[in-house]
């Protein structure tokens, strides 16, 4: 999740060296938007971590 934030990152700075604004400010959104999803997240893995003392085990 993290490369995904970086990646749009990445493209919203080449977007607006470009002169693509609108297209900048989208990947600007996209990217702050799984950045609150990842933070969300990991706050919630803490919590579970925290109250259970186990780890969270990938999806099945």
């Amino acid at each position: 999740m993290l490369n995904w934030i970086i990646t749009f990152f990445i493209l919203a700075v080449l977007a607006a060296l470009l002169g693509f604004t609108g297209l900048a400010g989208t990947f600007a959104e996209i990217a702050k938007f799984i950045a609150v999803v990842f933070v969300v997240l990991f706050v919630a893995g803490l919590v579970y971590r925290m109250v259970t003392g186990q780890k969270a085990g990938p999806p099945v």
